[in-house]
């Protein structure tokens, strides 16, 4: 979304949000008449209390934060709150099936970047305006503004309307082995992509060990975590601001040709390792740097699960000719179109508590992921958890909410890139024709989906 439109947005956001305080504080018709009890959650849920909802959850770290805070909720609010956890390969999969069954399995809906418009367009999950606009169920003090606004847009929103709330959010940072680095004459990590490939490859790939792993399995890890992480920093992008693939384009040639370059200083099994390969290389001391997802930190930084934990250095990922372009990835909470009403009103309540402002540092503290930009300001928790700087600075300043595009056929794209992105890595054909394939290919299944015709071309 442009920075205009997002702005209006979130003004938007905030003008309902201050209607419903307003009117939940407003005077009433009688003097004698007292005055309105101030929200809270467990009035708000007082006619829900005993039902059962459940919630789509994958099995990580942030997940297992959320479920730890749970039997708060369900004390507080006399609402059971299940969940089923699903690897995310499967999830959107199990999601559909359950928006197109006969009957209703979710209440509590994750929502992806890359699903959201599929999800919003489909009429599957619930528009937050619905429950932004009743006074009874929306917390006056949920506070909109906290979020990180390239969180919010990202994953929350489709057509400037809110479906969702930040929850689970990652960015790509630059996790490395400061013993390694210092032993090779490094007091810091590399600045720019160049500068890991030109100084620190060379002096870091030797007797067995690698300067830099880039995970580059297919599916989607090629597609997204190898292939489109070095297009951005190079200036390049997937399509054109008129919707016209642009893998061919020099910018994004000159990235693709740069990743081929990295391979020297990489070990040659990268071509089949996803993302747990990558992260116990760098934990065994086998290779000294990996661009990474931030939710791997908390196993990197574990004695029990990292060799390298003392020495774990974390930074924002390399600079590329147009600058930093991290990856970036996450989930927001919607509430299922298809649940009754009562159950749609108790799931909303669980979803803007779980992610709300009062709950963001616990939930952090817990090993989760907030949205919310106040708990990354917290001296205590960042005095304690050093990663935290980097990354709130990869939400604040180089998100890119486009990195993937968020409209259904990524996913048909996402497995067109993997197959030629491999092949390209692998030598097997080279990067240009590759990538004029790509972009006929790109350019077919928009064409066929209409996005040349009367299709809104959103990303």
């Amino acid at each position: 979304m442009p920075k205009g439109n997002r702005t209006r947005f979130l003004v938007g956001i905030l003008g309902a949000l201050s209607v419903c305080t307003a009117r939940a504080g407003s005077a009433r018709p009688s003097d004698a008449a007292p005055p309105a009890a101030p929200w809270s959650l467990a009035a708000a849920a007082q006619p829900y209390r005993g039902l059962t909802i459940t919630a789509s959850f994958l099995p990580r770290p942030g997940y297992e934060a959320a479920i730890a805070l749970i039997p708060e909720f369900e004390r507080v609010t006399g609402i059971k709150v299940k969940f089923e956890s699903v690897y995310y390969e499967k999830m959107r999969q199990v999601l559909v099936a359950d928006f197109t069954s006969a009957s209703s399995r979710f209440d509590v809906v994750l929502i992806d970047v890359v699903w959201i418009g599929e999800f919003a367009t489909a009429g599957w999950v619930t528009p937050l305006d619905h429950f932004l606009g009743d006074r009874a169920l929306a917390d006056p003090s949920l506070d909109v503004a906290d979020f990180f606004p390239i969180l919010l847009t990202a994953f929350g929103t489709w057509n400037d309307r809110l479906y969702g709330l930040p929850f689970d959010n990652y960015s790509g940072l630059l996790f490395y082995n400061r013993c390694m680095l210092k032993k090779a004459g490094f007091d810091r990590p590399p600045a720019t992509w160049q500068e890991l490939r030109d100084v620190y490859g060379p002096a870091l790939t030797r007797d067995g060990h690698h300067a830099f792993a880039l995970q580059s399995h297919a599916g989607e890890t090629q597609s997204c975590d190898s292939f489109m992480r070095f297009v951005w920093p190079f200036g390049g992008s997937l399509l054109t601001r008129d919707f016209q693939p642009s893998l061919s384009s020099p910018e994004s040639l000159a990235g693709l040709r740069f990743r081929q370059s990295l391979l020297p200083y990489m070990p040659p099994e990268v071509l089949d390792w996803d993302h747990e390969e990558t992260v116990q290389a760098l934990a065994a001391g086998k290779v000294a740097m990996i661009t990474e997802w931030n939710g791997w930190h908390k196993w990197l930084a574990d004695p029990a699960t990292s060799r390298i934990a003392s020495c774990l250095g974390v930074a924002l990922e390399p600079a590329g000719p147009a600058g930093r372009r991290p990856a970036l990835g996450g989930f927001s909470l919607g509430v299922s179109a298809r649940s009754s009403p009562e159950r749609k009103a108790a799931a909303w309540l669980f979803v803007q508590w779980v992610t709300s402002k009062a709950k963001a540092g616990e939930y952090l503290r817990k090993g989760g992921f907030p949205g919310r930009r106040s708990a990354y300001r917290d001296e205590k928790l960042r005095s304690q958890n050093p990663y935290l700087e980097p990354l709130a600075q990869s939400w604040e300043r180089y998100g890119n909410a486009i990195y993937r595009p968020r409209f259904e056929e990524w996913h048909a794209i996402s497995r067109i890139i993997s197959d030629t992105g491999l092949q390209m890595m692998r030598g097997q054909v080279e990067v240009e024709p590759g990538a004029r394939s790509i972009d006929a290919q790109v350019r077919y299944v928009l064409f066929e989906s209409g996005y040349y015709r009367d299709k809104p071309r959103l990303q």
